[in-house]
């Protein structure tokens, strides 16, 4: 079976690799292309995957080419993790934002409605091809902001694109493990879009364990959402919710804390992946042990603002490893095996929210078997939820409306409807801010 990764080049991706190589069942991955327009990163992340591999029997081929037509043609699977602007272009979404006040995150805020508005032109031409060249292809979309760009391409592939986030389930299995439940034996009502969901439920064994650590101040200010929101919010909210949250529950304390920070995420990430990148044009370079300690202190400064505002202290260890690969692993392996699997994913909504129409993609649990994910059925969302997911998901709708006609109009209203932007006086000069730092956004007229 073919996997085509597209980002290829992408730091992250030696993680995908390193869980293909613990799947020894029938139909599993056994080529693997690398797609990246940098063919210097591309032959970096080679070398990693290369050494991964040492030692292991029947390891997937791997092959790497900057041609995007080649590289799908013939796909069993893709996985679509590009990141249009690279880091630079994500220190620049942070900066102009901060500039006037406004959040920069990646995904959240004013810096996710800039990295849509670059991302998604870029976005719908690879899902045109995959339609044209591997038409009976599955794509599954790591690309950020997930959800906006999972809808995007859903337009042209339908139910065949699955939009992946490992925040949820890393969620899940943090209160899994505080109430001293098997994570893989407990079922998450986990609801909303993709960095805007709250957990209402964990049940183990029927039961509904979550009024009990809801109850337990000790047991709730114990794991890394307790320690980021506070006890005192997460029992009048009734719910966990996802930690991108802290953006909107926290705005003004986190935007202060970024501004007042030496250097902005997409800052610091650009100028450590610089250095490992650099590090590999070097060939007597250890690839794999210098891409480990790399990962390791990315994932350790992980909202390192966040938590600093909420006096949260350091990340716990168990919430290092990452695990979006194991979601995409685990996803591949219900579709291509009719593995019935229950997971956590993006997709399009249906009947599953009242508050959204069918076309909306959500973040749910969904069951997945080879005819791909179906969203489950969920209870509706409370006001104060319902409101936000409906704001931001008309926003998300001005950024598609506004990257299909190239109208600066609707881009300046994707922004100024935001709930983390409040005036429209700032949306415009995001908008001209934006496009003069983004060649990507000229297109904006």
């Amino acid at each position: 079976m073919k996997l085509t990764i597209l980002g290829g080049g992408g730091f992250r991706v030696p993680l995908v690799y390193g869980a293909l190589l613990t799947d020894r069942g029938e139909g599993r991955v056994t080529d693997v292309v690398l797609h990246d327009l940098d063919a210097g990163r591309l032959q970096a992340v080679a070398r990693v995957l290369a050494k991964q591999a040492a030692g292991v029997p029947d390891a997937p081929a791997v092959t790497a080419t900057t041609d995007l037509d080649d590289a799908l043609r013939g796909a069993d699977f893709v996985f679509s993790a590009i990141r249009v602007g690279g880091l630079e272009g994500r220190a620049d979404d942070e900066r102009v934002a901060l500039a006037e006040g406004v959040l920069g995150q990646e995904t959240v805020g004013a810096g996710g409605i800039a990295y849509g508005l670059r991302t998604v032109p870029v976005a719908v031409d690879i899902a045109r091809r995959v339609a044209r060249l591997a038409p009976d292809a599955w794509l599954i979309n790591f690309t950020n902001p997930a959800g906006l760009v999972t809808e995007a391409m859903s337009r042209h592939l339908g139910d065949r694109v699955i939009g992946i986030c490992d925040s949820p389930v890393g969620l899940g299995r943090r209160i899994a493990r505080v109430l001293g439940a098997d994570p893989n034996e407990a079922w998450i009502d986990y609801v909303g879009l993709n960095h805007l969901g709250w957990v209402r439920g964990l049940r183990v064994a029927g039961r509904d364990e979550l009024p009990r650590l809801l109850a337990d101040p000790g047991l709730l200010g114990s794991f890394e959402e307790g320690k980021l929101f506070g006890v005192d919010w997460l029992r009048s909210l009734g719910a966990i919710p996802n930690e991108y949250l802290h953006y909107y529950y926290f705005n003004r304390e986190t935007v202060r804390a970024y501004q007042q920070a030496e250097k902005t995420r997409g800052a610091f990430l650009a100028g450590q992946q610089a250095r490992f990148y650099e590090e590999m044009r070097d060939p007597d370079a250890a690839a794999l042990a210098a891409w480990d300690r790399t990962r390791a202190e990315r994932e350790a400064t992980y909202m390192a603002e966040n938590r600093e505002t909420a006096g949260a202290g350091d990340r716990d260890a168990d919430d290092l490893s990452g695990g979006y690969e194991k979601v995409a692993l685990a996803l591949m392996r219900a579709i291509a095996r009719d593995e019935r699997a229950t997971l956590i994913l993006n997709v399009r909504n249906g009947s599953t929210l009242g508050a959204l129409d069918a076309d909306a993609v959500i973040e749910v649990p969904c069951l997945v078997d080879a005819n791909g994910a179906h969203p489950m059925a969920a209870a509706p969302l409370p006001g104060h939820a319902a409101g936000l997911v409906t704001a931001v998901k008309a926003v998300e709708r001005e950024v598609l409306a506004a990257a299909e006609s190239g109208s600066r109009a609707m881009a300046v209203k994707a922004f100024a409807l935001h709930p983390l932007v409040d005036s429209v006086n700032v949306a415009r000069r995001l908008v001209e801010g934006y496009r003069e730092v983004h060649p990507g956004l000229a297109y904006l007229r």
